[in-house]
């Protein structure tokens, strides 16, 4: 009845250290194997045509299956389905580092993506239904946050060491482990909360529309990066994407058990944090791909060291989460910390837009990436908290995989998008300077490059501010204390009068 204590897991921190461990693992994967890439295609035998399918056959699995996977973790069981994704992992993860041809390698990588499109949503929801007060709450989403937005840029560092001094399989064995623990941890400390799975029948017609939907929306970016915007394969595979998630929109209207509810992104404060999310996303994932290409390339620096110049940004977005994000998400409400979070973004783009061929680490990178990170893991730790309060707990899945889908696509199109814009700028630039000698040539090159670059992170920081112009004006969501939550031993009744307020909260 309500008003009745619920009391919290008395493992809930232990459990915390499994869950981010497992999203560690996943979000690492995203990049580390970049910086691997080229020595396993030597080792393969892998034809620079084909090179790109070990990244592209991640991405579409992984982000292709978000969705069916939250579903899965809804209908399974979170703890079920978490255990499930990381053995399927562990698994994918060692049959890459001991591939012995192509074929092997790029079916590592597809069973990465599927069953990392099951791990991922069941890691975040886990959380969101762990930790149900607030100020525990803020604490836990800090660290997952600062885990999921700084990962990636760990992941280039941990590539490059593992690649330089070991070898690049170590960049798939390295996963082994981590799963192992998480799953182990997972096994004995994690206890679900009852009452929360969703039994209803899987929509088969929803699963494939928006399965493929979304593997031809993130397939069609990841075409135009190489074949060109105006290409008929682009041209198909978007309009394809479009054609749809249109038809997935108008099924998941109209079925009883959709796999998709609309009420969890009819909500106006977590469709903001949806849309406002993915907008960041493509801004920062674009200029980490920029920054690596401009110190190793540009500047000549190796791998290792490239990972080492993204720290700062690293301990700044941990900063930002932990330090700021989750000791201000009670106290303010959640626009008030998204959108100077993503202005401060913004900033920083606009700091990076004065690269130069030599333009040195401290003055100019160093501090565009502390400001990134600090703005970034500001805005990252309430966005995700928001986007999986508020909903009951038989949707907590999909509303988890719809952060992730977010993150996902935001990746492929920033990617696409921004290299497509950078390399446009490079061309243009080229064309207009001719160079007489050799070394006259090298150097116009290298200022074609960076004109590029600078180029596209002025969309980038354009990008960002539309993100805070979002966050500002869409999400409305008051301050968590504001607002009283349902919790499970709420009648029916109370809980549909209080599903559309956010974040949650149990009392």
């Amino acid at each position: 009845m309500p008003g009745t204590a619920v009391q919290p897991d008395p493992r809930r921190w232990k459990a915390l250290v499994f869950i981010s461990l497992a999203q560690l693992m996943v979000v690492l994967d995203s990049t580390i194997v970049n910086i691997a890439l080229p020595s396993a295609q030597h080792d393969l035998g892998i034809s620079d045509a084909n090179k790109q399918w070990v990244i592209t056959a991640y991405a579409l699995a992984f982000g292709g299956l978000l969705l069916f996977g939250g579903r899965i973790a809804d209908l399974w069981g979170r703890k079920r389905a978490f255990v499930t994704g990381l053995t399927g992992f562990a698994l994918a993860s060692a049959l890459g580092g001991a591939a012995t041809n192509e074929a092997m390698l790029l079916g590592s990588r597809a069973a990465q993506g599927v069953f990392g499109a099951l791990l991922a949503p069941a890691a975040l929801s886990l959380l969101a239904t762990t930790f149900t007060d607030a100020k525990e709450r803020a604490k836990a989403f800090g660290i997952f946050g600062a885990i999921a937005g700084g990962g990636g840029a760990v992941g280039l560092l941990l590539g490059g060491v593992l690649t330089e001094y070991l070898d690049w399989r170590w960049t798939f064995f390295v996963n082994v482990p981590f799963a192992v623990i998480a799953a182990l941890g997972a096994n004995f400390v994690i206890r679900e909360p009852a009452g929360g799975r969703n039994r209803s029948p899987l929509d088969i017609p929803g699963v494939v529309l928006s399965s493929l939907g979304l593997i031809s929306l993130v397939y069609g970016f990841t075409r135009a990066e190489s074949a060109g915007w105006a290409a008929a394969s682009t041209i198909a595979l978007l309009v394809g994407a479009v054609v749809l998630l249109a038809s997935f929109v108008a099924v998941e209207s109209r079925v009883r058990f959709p796999l998709l509810p609309l009420r969890v992104v009819g909500n106006r404060n977590r469709g903001g944090v949806y849309a406002s999310l993915a907008l960041a996303i493509i801004g920062m994932f674009g200029v980490f791909l920029f920054l690596t290409y401009y110190l190793q390339v540009v500047q000549g620096y190796s791998a290792v060291r490239t990972g080492f110049a993204f720290l700062p940004m690293v301990t700044a977005f941990v900063v930002g989460s932990t330090q700021i994000g989750a000791r201000l998400v009670n106290r303010l409400p959640a626009r008030a910390l998204m959108a100077p979070g993503f202005a401060t973004a913004a900033v920083a783009m606009l700091l990076l837009t004065r690269l130069g061929v030599g333009s040195s680490y401290p003055g100019v990178i160093l501090p565009g990436l502390v400001l990134l990170g600090l703005g970034m893991g500001t805005a990252f730790m309430p966005a995700m908290s928001l986007a999986t309060s508020g909903v009951e707990p038989r949707d907590a899945g999909v509303a988890s995989a719809m952060v992730n889908t977010s993150q996902q696509v935001g990746g492929a199109i920033g990617t696409a998008l921004l290299n497509t814009i950078a390399a446009s700028a490079t061309t243009t630039y080229l064309a207009a300077h001719h160079a007489a000698t050799p070394a006259a040539a090298h150097l116009t090159q290298s200022h074609a490059l960076v004109h590029g670059y600078t180029h596209a992170i002025w969309w980038a920081f354009a990008i960002e501010a539309a993100a805070a112009l979002i966050a500002l004006t869409v999400v409305r969501a008051p301050r968590p204390s504001a607002v009283r939550i349902a919790s499970s031993s709420d009648t029916p009744s109370d809980k549909a009068a209080e599903a559309d307020q956010l974040p949650m909260v149990v009392h």
